[in-house]
Order: C-alpha cells, then structure tokens, then sequence
C-alpha cells in the first residue's frame, strides 16, 4: 500500500521572486519605456570620463600612497620618536623620575615626619584637654544656660497667648464681620449682574463671528481653495509623476552607467597597461637583455678589466719607484751629512754589572754561591 501521497518526497521548486531594481515591464507605463533609454545614454555619456578621471585618481593615488606618502610617514614618525618621544622618555627616566625621589624623600623629611610629630605629641593631647574641659565646664554651664532660656520663653509665651487672644477679638469684630457683610449684600449682586451681561455679550459676539466665519470660509473656498485643488489635481500632480519618473529612471541609469563605466575603465586601463608594456618595458627589457647586457660584458672583459689591471701594474710600478728614490734620496743625505758634519759618534757604554775579582765590596758584601761571580 501506498501511504505517501503522490510527490510527497520531492523537493518544492523555488518560487522565483521578482527582482527589486527592475520593476516588471509589463506593468511600466510607455511613458517610462519611452524615457529609459535615452536617459541611459545620454548618462553613460556623462559619466564616463568622470569614470574615466575617477579611476585614474584613484591608480595614482594608490601609488602615491605606496611610494611616496607610506615612506614619508615613516620618516616622519621616526623622526617624530627620535626629536620627541626618546628625549622625552630619557627626561622622564633619568631626570624627573630621581628628582621626583628625592623631592619625596625631602618633604617626607620635611613635612610629613614633623607633622605627624606634631599631630602626635601636639595636637592629640590638646584635643583631649578641649574635651575633658566640654565635658566638665561647657556642658555644666549650657544645661544651666537652657534652663534659663526656657522660663523666659514659658513666660513669653504666656504673654503672647493673651495679646493673641484679644487681637484676634478685635480683627473678627471690627474687620472680618464688616467684609462678610458687604460681600454677601454688595458684591454678589454686583457680580450676578456683571456675569449676566457678559454672557449676552459673549452670545453676541459668538453669532456675529460664526457668521462673518462662514461667508469667509465660503468666499475662501470658492475663490482659493477650489482653483488650486484643481491645479494641484490636473497639473502640479501629473507633472509630478512624470518629473518623479524622469528622476528615479536618470538615478537608475547612473547605477547603471557607473557600473559599466567602470568595466569600460577597467578594459580601458588593462588596454593602456598592455600598451606600455608592449610599447616601452617589453622593447626596453629586450634591448637590456640582448644588447646592454652582451655589450656590457664584452666592454668589461676587453676594456674595463685589462684598463684595471694596466692601471694597477702602473701604480706598483710608480710606488717602487717613489720608494726606491725616497730610498736614494735619504742614502744622499746621509753621505752628504758624514761629509760636513762627519759621524755620529757612539755612546759609550757602561758596564752596570757588580766588581769582579779582588774588587771591594761594601754593604752586603757576600761570598755565597748565589752573589759570588
């Protein structure tokens, strides 16, 4: 029995999605197919030499980076170590960091070990006599103190109570009494009236502007409203769309036009490479490989090196001769001084070794075997 229906195990094929970029041409107006392409061409003719420049700057700049500025920036940042960071660090280690010891050393010397000195055999006893006189003296005397102050605040207060209590009497009697009166038999009347009156005004008012409101609204509405809804309607709003389409087909087409331009770039710029290869480094690479080079060798092994090793037998030979004439000429000035001023004569010698034979000997005078001659 079958218990799997039919294509139960084969795979769902994928449902194709409509791409986002491209909006389906069937539901595009001719308008916008109409657009489309001159727009394109006319921005691929634009945009290519800004593609063009764009990536030659972009080449060039890449060199210059690899050439130029990344050598320089280290130059600069070894410079910048050697004429700051290094002298700085050896201030810091050789100079500030023992001067900052010893200044440490010299205020703990100077300030800290007499402060706390003082902290100690100074101040601390101080405190506990200041504390001991509080307790003894301060705090006697300060209850003494309170309990003055709270008889004459109690007899005060008494006093006050009383004057209150009458004032109160009077401001009710003469004052509050009166107020209420004309209050109640006065001003509320008055003020009944007044509101009365108000209100009819403001009813008044209220008509008058509901009606001048409503003949503005119309004559506003027939005279504004109306003629630029129409024209926002059958003008500005069809003038819109087309002007939205023109823009979102001129902002594709630059996608578009950069996209390829940059493949025309691309092939332009492996066309100018193969160019200059072929054209310069090739024929030049040639021209070194089989006639510099040959013509370098045979020049070096028929002229270079029998002209060296001529110019080298030439100067051996010239410094023998120096030296065999400096030899002459000193042989000449030798025999030329025995003549006039005649030889040397020799030093004479001494004879620094102890007597022999009979000869006296004095002051450790021995006839051992070791000082005997």
């Amino acid at each position: 029995m079958h218990l799997e229906k039919p294509g139960a195990g084969r795979p769902t094929p994928p449902v194709p999605r409509p791409s986002r970029r491209q909006p389906d041409a069937a539901g595009e107006g001719c308008l916008v197919v109409a657009i489309r392409l001159p727009v394109r061409i006319v921005v691929f003719l634009v945009v290519l030499p800004v593609r063009l420049v764009w990536d030659a700057c972009a080449v060039a700049a890449r060199w210059l980076e690899r050439t130029v500025f990344r050598p320089l920036g280290r130059a600069l940042l070894w410079a910048g170590r050697a004429v700051f960071v290094w002298p700085l660090a050896g201030l810091w280690r050789y100079v500030l960091v023992p001067l900052g010891r010893a200044l440490a050393w010299l205020g703990n010397l100077a300030v800290v070990a007499p402060a706390g000195r003082l902290y100690r055999y100074v101040l601390v006893p101080l405190g506990h006599a200041l504390v001991r006189l509080y307790a003894h003296v301060l705090t006697p005397f300060g209850h003494g103190v309170t309990w003055v102050l709270r008889g004459i605040v109690a007899v005060c207060a008494a006093i006050g109570l009383g004057v209150f209590a009458a004032l109160a009497r009077l401001t009710r009697y003469l004052v509050v009494v009166p107020c209420a009166w004309v209050y109640r038999w006065v001003l509320t009347p008055v003020g009944r009236a007044a509101v009365r009156c108000a209100k009819g005004l403001a009813r008044l008012v209220d008509v008058l502007v509901t009606g001048v409101g409503t003949g503005l609204y119309r004559i506003t509405r027939i005279l504004l409203v109306l003629p630029l809804l129409a024209v926002w309607r059958w003008v500005l709003a069809p003038v819109g769309r087309v002007l939205a389409v023109v823009a979102r087909e001129i902002r594709s087409a630059l996608g578009h036009a950069w996209r390829i331009t940059g493949y025309v770039s691309l092939a332009v710029g492996r066309f100018v490479r193969a160019l200059v290869r072929w054209t310069v480094v090739e024929p030049a690479r040639l021209v070194y490989a089989h006639v510099l080079t040959p013509v370098g060798h045979v020049v070096r092994d028929v002229v270079l090196r029998p002209a060296a090793a001529a110019g080298r037998a030439v100067g051996r030979a010239v410094r023998q001769s120096l030296a065999s004439a400096r030899a002459t000429l000193r042989q000449a000035r030798a025999g030329l001084r025995r003549t006039l001023v005649g030889g040397r004569r020799p030093a004479p010698v001494e004879d620094r070794r102890e007597p022999i034979g009979a000869d006296t000997r004095t002051l450790g005078s021995s006839t051992t075997a070791l000082t005997k001659d």
